[in-house]
């Protein structure tokens, strides 16, 4: 289309032709006062000589119309994804595209509004930055496809936007729903201590006043905590404890009730990451040799760990007459220590200690028994383990893993992980730490013999040097050299000594991360990667439970590195359980931000003032249907009962531009001669 307009040019500044233009008109004016002959014809050339400085032009444009551009929100957030709600939110979403679409003149834009796994449903964000890649000017209106769960809205309805807002919603105003709401829940425990946590039970207004008391079950990792009877709508007060430490998950749940809108928010699970106050470890040292400190210095560098050493450098049956209170700085507390307080530590260690006549057989009983009930002994030997008064002479070899032969091999070795050492946490990827080819060499070890032990490193013709136990419910280790101080030495290129005891040490007080037996699961992307790490590979089953409830089984196949792995779309909101029949494993790979579980039912009190502010509408797509769609002039009322409107904008785009003088330069100067020679003609007439 081609569209006209007249446009001034001037060839001096605006000031100044105003100027010359109230000049002339004075001028002109006293001269009609005075009567002055050719007054006429000196007005007729002012005037002129203004309208040429003014440079008049007729503008021609070829313009293209633009369409009007409405944009389409489809949420589809967490809330939008439960009853009949996603298929609604598509049947409305269509409809209205089939039928914009149908009209000429418009530009629609749909988006796509997944919502936040941390913020929530963040419309506006989303808005903005849509809103930014187009031209406002040519926004005919925002359509909103929505259960008016916003959690951005802003605090005013001004939000820097004319065009109507319209809302459809889908749900229903009078919706039934209940949850479980998580108040205060601390992120790190104590093992051993309560851990405090608040919740309670919400629901909807209606269900509030009718609503009675509820079964609340709590389980800790997959297994049944404590249930107990909760009044919705207060606070309840819980001790969870924690029994190892690692991580912990505590499940809540209450029946669903019928007619609730959703069971999702009927269950929540919370981590709690286990720690230990003080790791209280006992460490006798027996024999004096250049590896004394290597436990100590191992130990004393944790913070978390209260180390007990003792150490004999004098044995009770060198007698030279020197008195007892002068051969110690304090007695040795054998009655305290084995008897009395025995149960509160967490790791007891024997390094070259042998049978001297300090402690008696009773207090190595009860080490034995120590262990059987779920405590940790590592005995760290030397050549006194092959002697007649060795450990494995009392008690303790019920618990012992390994027999003395009675040989000390005195020769140089490499200590070599074994191909279950391979698989084990403790051992595994032990070459990485070391910068050297080869490990340092070895020059003594006690030879033993085992049965169903764990030997993870072996020395000397493929004998045992560390072996790994599990006796009654507790653990055991045997390093069967005391030569391992010469990697920290860095004898012979040294060793990896300092991680290898490390986590010997964590193996023993069961730190969650070296469990040779573990299944572990977490989010990759928007599905499900499972691990089983096993000291056995093979394939195996596991048993993998929904948020809503739905199982499946997941064959996990064995890898090179001892694990069995698997990945598994992951469809649904909220925690997945993974089980095997013995070990359970969480993950969240589509996790549902807090603000999206605290209510979601349908609302508009929350749209509801921005659709009023530009002139739009809330429509609730279940009880109206969908609304008629109708076009209207800017600043009109943009919707009625059962229809909503979208602006006409009549924005264009300039395709070309032709500009004509309507006083060219030639004609001004021919009509200024012209006046001027009247103007003199008339005045010498007189």
């Amino acid at each position: 289309m081609t569209a006209a307009s007249l446009v001034l040019q001037p060839l001096i500044p605006l000031w100044l032709w105003a100027t010359l233009a109230i000049v002339a008109l004075l001028l002109f004016a006293f001269g009609l006062w005075r009567r002055a002959r050719g007054t006429l014809w000196r007005g007729l050339l002012a005037a002129f000589l203004l309208l040429a400085l003014a440079g008049p032009e007729l503008q021609r444009e070829e313009r293209q119309a633009l369409d009007d551009i409405v944009m389409l929100v489809e949420d589809r957030s967490p809330s939008q994804r439960i009853a009949n709600r996603p298929e609604a939110t598509s049947e409305a979403a269509d409809g209205l595209a089939e039928r914009l679409a149908a009209l000429p003149g418009i530009d629609l834009r749909r988006v796509t509004l997944e919502g936040s796994g941390r913020r929530g449903t963040d419309l506006f964000a989303t808005l903005r930055e849509r809103l930014g890649e187009v031209d406002q000017q040519r926004l005919a209106g925002i359509a909103v496809v929505t259960d008016g769960r916003v959690h951005d809205a802003p605090p005013t309805p001004d939000w820097g936007v004319d065009a109507p807002f319209h809302v459809l919603l889908t749900g229903r105003p009078d919706e039934f729903d209940r949850r479980i709401v998580v108040e205060q829940a601390p992120t790190f425990g104590v093992v051993g201590e309560p851990v405090p946590v608040t919740l309670r039970i919400a629901t909807t207004p209606e269900a509030a006043a009718s609503a009675e008391p509820l079964p609340l079950t709590v389980e800790r990792n997959g297994e049944p905590f404590t249930e107990l009877v909760v009044p919705p709508g207060e606070p309840v007060s819980l001790d969870l404890q924690l029994e190892n430490a690692g991580a912990t998950v505590f499940e809540f749940q209450i029946p669903v009730a019928d007619g609730e809108l959703t069971a999702l928010n009927n269950r929540q699970a919370i981590t709690v990451n286990g720690i230990r106050d003080r790791l209280r470890v006992l460490l006798v040292s027996g024999q004096p040799y250049p590896g004394l400190r290597v436990w100590r210095n191992l130990l004393k560098s944790d913070p978390a760990v209260d180390l007990v050493h003792f150490t004999i450098l004098r044995p009770p049956e060198k007698q030279d007459g020197t008195p007892i209170r002068e051969l110690a700085l304090i007695a040795f507390p054998s009655r305290e220590l084995f008897e009395v307080k025995l149960g509160e530590f967490d790791l007891i260690i024997f390094d070259r200690y042998s049978r001297r006549g300090l402690l008696p057989l009773v207090y190595l009983d009860n080490v034995a028994r120590y262990v059987e009930e779920g405590g940790a002994l590592l005995d760290a030997a030397g050549p006194e383990f092959a002697d007649p008064q060795s450990l494995y002479r009392t008690p303790l070899s019920r618990v012992l893993p390994g027999r003395p032969s009675g040989e000390v091999y005195e020769r140089a070795f490499r200590p070599e992980v074994t191909e279950l050492g391979g698989l084990h946490p403790v051992t595994s990827g032990l070459d990485a730490q070391n910068d050297t080819e080869e490990w340092g060499r070895w020059f003594r070890q006690i030879d033993v013999e085992t049965d169903d032990a764990q030997v993870l490193m072996t020395g000397v013709a493929d004998r045992p040097l560390l072996v790994l136990e599990r006796v009654g419910q507790g653990r055991v280790a045997q390093l069967l050299s005391d030569h391992a101080w010469l990697w920290a030495r860095g004898f012979d290129g040294g060793g990896p000594q300092a991680t290898l005891l490390r986590r010997l040490v964590h193996w023993l007080m069961r730190e969650p991360e070296l469990e040779e037996e573990a299944l572990r699961a977490r989010a990759v992307g928007d599905g499900l990667l499972i691990e089983r790490q096993s000291l056995h590979a093979e394939p195996v089953e596991v048993e993998v439970t929904a948020p809503s409830g739905a199982t499946t089984t997941v064959l996990l196949e064995p890898t090179s590195e001892g694990l069995a792995t698997a990945t598994v779309e992951a469809d649904e909101d909220g925690l997945y359980r993974v089980g095997d029949g013995k070990l359970l494993a969480f993950a969240t790979p589509r996790p549902i931000a807090p603000v999206e579980l605290a209510d979601m039912t349908a609302t508009e009190e929350v749209l509801a003032p921005f659709a009023a502010a530009t002139g739009g509408a809330v429509h609730w797509l279940e009880e109206r249907g969908q609304p008629d769609i109708r076009r209207v002039e800017a600043e009109r009322r943009a919707s009625g009962a059962g229809w909503i409107g979208f602006e006409r904008n009549r924005a264009y785009a300039v395709l070309s531009l032709r500009q004509t003088p309507l006083v060219p330069a030639w004609l001004a100067a021919l009509v200024l001669l012209a006046a001027a020679a009247a103007a003199w003609w008339r005045e010498g007439r007189g």
